[in-house]
């Protein structure tokens, strides 16, 4: 009828049809809008669903669905990171997302901020000066809170040393892949330039030697770090469900897991699927599941965040 409908209503009709590659891209779209209108667990959510939707489908997974799924995660972890104490990976999570700063359009200011002081803390004194100068500009700096202008204004003022201190904080760890060290919080390998996945409690590349699943939504974390985190949370910071630390094993041989991983990044980048969304020959079938029980999924926290900043250190 020429009319256009509301997109939510277009991923329902899709979802319903069975159409779940054609649903994923209205997904997308939909977390888009919601992410730029600063709803980012609503976003966050809606991916994370179109993700299960994909891999329960044996779908290839569109690379912009994962990074965008990846960066929203990253901001959603800061504020545990940060209630844990470990400020350098919260300042590194804060980097990558200010690093596509456009994708937060409603929170620009805020977030920037969070860099600069999370930066401070972490002793990433270039991060911290670089993102502290951004702020300076005319059209950021009336915006900036009077708490934190004055101590923005000093870091200004003294420029670091040629030398920071981000490589000496962030480890270079091997690839899963083909056993390339580089810096951990990159998932794009810089020698067999495939990509790894996220740990979902650090955000860093997963490890092969530190393997585990969240047993609710099997979604792959680092056994050493997972456990840790749900020492003072039990909720997972994926899909929210109630996980005690006894429930995650390790996994010894993840080779599967990891092949799964490679074969879906390719073929989401090749295109590998029919024109139906379903999957062809060379799709990739995900690995068996290790779950305790059925899928219960609480749901996320649908309040609007009024400011990073608030997020990172409320």
């Amino acid at each position: 009828d020429n009319v256009p409908k509301d997109a939510n209503y277009v991923y329902r009709l899709h979802k319903a049809l069975g159409n779940y590659m054609q649903a994923a891209g209205t997904a997308h779209i939909i977390a888009k809008q919601e992410q730029e209108m600063g709803n980012y667990k609503q976003a966050h959510q809606l991916l994370f669903r179109t993700y299960q939707d994909l891999k329960s489908q044996q779908l290839a997974l569109p690379q912009e669905l994962w990074r965008r799924l990846m960066l929203l995660h990253s901001y959603v972890i800061v504020k545990r990171l940060v209630k844990a104490g470990d400020h350098p990976s919260a300042a590194i999570m804060l980097v990558r997302v200010a690093k596509n700063i456009q994708q937060f359009p409603a929170h620009v200011v805020p977030i920037l901020t969070s860099v600069v002081i999370e930066c401070q803390r972490a002793k990433m004194i270039g991060e911290s000066y670089q993102y502290a100068c951004t702020l300076m500009k005319p059209e950021y700096r009336k915006d900036v809170s009077e708490q934190y202008r004055k101590k923005i204004e000093n870091i200004v003022r003294k420029p670091p040393p040629d030398s920071d201190q981000r490589e000496v904080l962030e480890a270079n760890l091997p690839c899963m892949y083909c056993g390339f060290s580089f810096p951990e919080s990159q998932l794009d390998c810089l020698n067999c330039k495939n990509i790894s996945p996220f740990c979902i409690a650090s955000g860093m590349r997963m490890l092969k030697e530190d393997w585990s699943n969240c047993p609710a939504c099997n979604f792959p974390a680092r056994h050493s770090v997972f456990t840790a985190t749900l020492q003072q949370n039990d909720q997972c910071p994926m899909c929210d469900s109630v996980v005690k630390p006894h429930e995650v094993t390790l996994v010894p041989d993840p080779v599967n897991q990891i092949n799964y991983f490679k074969s879906l990044f390719q073929a989401a980048e090749l295109g590998v699927y029919n024109a139906a969304g379903r999957k062809s020959e060379s799709a990739p079938a995900p690995p068996p599941p290790q779950r305790r029980g059925p899928e219960v999924y609480s749901k996320l926290n649908a309040k609007v965040a009024v400011s990073c900043h608030a997020q990172c250190f409320t």
